[in-house]
């Protein structure tokens, strides 16, 4: 049977997300997932109301979450990334179904979120082997 997964995408910092986006995509489809539906909202703080609407979808088995949140002169950016994590966390709880956080930050620069571009592969492998788990414990 096919995954069926969502992604979320945060459209802020478009030089990183849209390459994150590119290869969570492609990782998904090599590993023999399919990408029911992409959204894009403007930042990583709008991201937990989009997967709420994917896990509604009794189709999508789990959602990935990427997005860019570096450090400016204030905290901002911690306060962005807890709050954020935090309600990720407990939407998952909530539909019983994986979220994954591939949301580079908070505390980083734009170097350091550039670098770490490539761990969407490692959220999508980690999406698609953790759906694969909860099935076989009959989850």
């Amino acid at each position: 049977m096919t995954i069926k997964i969502g992604i979320v995408a945060a459209e802020f910092y478009p030089e990183i997300t849209d390459q994150m986006l590119d290869i969570a995509m492609h990782t998904a489809k090599n590993e023999g997932s399919a990408v029911k539906k992409v959204i894009r909202v403007p930042g990583s703080f709008d991201v937990p109301l989009a997967v709420k609407k994917l896990l509604e979808d009794d189709e999508i088995a789990g959602v990935i979450t990427l997005g860019a949140i570096i450090k400016g002169k204030t905290d901002h950016d911690q306060v962005i990334g807890n709050a954020t994590a935090k309600t990720l966390q407990e939407l998952s709880l909530q539909f019983n179904k994986p979220v994954v956080l591939g949301i580079n930050g908070p505390g980083m620069t734009r170097q350091d979120a550039l670098a770490r571009i490539p761990r969407a592969e490692h959220v999508t492998k980690a999406l698609i082997s953790l759906i694969d788990t909860l099935r076989e414990e009959g989850s």
